[in-house]
């Protein structure tokens, strides 16, 4: 079940999505970004600030009373950013990301938005063709990776984020 989070929901969803970017855990899922980066992919404050955020819709989703899936959507300007879409490591490939992107679209329609958006570490090529394979078209656009005392870059190759769009 796809639904809105909330404040409640904070634990649950920062012990699932760092557990789905960083660290071991994250390994058994092609999604890991343990070999690029250390750290924590978020805190519990920033997920606070996020939920708190109008501009903010955090959907989980949720088998038995478990959060096993997650993805943030914000309102800008003309687009809809799609980011932190997130499915648990042992569930990747179950068709849980799809139905979350879906919604995404679903969502984007209902506050009258046309484009999603989104930034993707551009030395994950199999995320990007993952993307790509649901509609989403590189723009060209590239911004460097933010670095901070979060995201610690282990990498030897320089990171930058490159932009995706879809068109409803």
């Amino acid at each position: 079940m796809i639904s809105k989070s909330t404040l409640q929901d904070i634990p649950s969803l920062t012990t699932l999505i760092n557990s789905a970017y960083r660290g071991e855990t994250s390994k058994k899922g092609w999604t890991t970004e343990a070999h690029l980066l250390a750290g924590k992919r978020t805190t519990e404050e920033e997920l606070e600030q996020i939920i708190l955020d109008p501009k903010n819709t955090f959907l989980k989703y949720s088998e038995n009373d478990k959060i096993i899936g997650s993805v943030l959507l914000v309102e800008k300007g003309d687009q809809l950013y799609v980011g932190m879409l997130t499915v648990s490591p042992e569930l990747q490939n179950s068709g849980i990301g799809k139905k979350m992107l879906a919604e995404a679209e679903i969502h984007a329609k209902t506050v009258g938005l046309s484009t999603l958006s989104m930034t993707v570490v551009s030395v994950r090529s199999e995320l990007i063709a993952w993307y790509k394979r649901h509609g989403y078209e590189e723009t060209g656009e590239r911004e460097p990776f933010p670095s901070s005392d979060i995201h610690i870059n282990i990498s030897d190759k320089s990171l930058e984020f490159i932009h995706l769009e879809k068109r409803l």
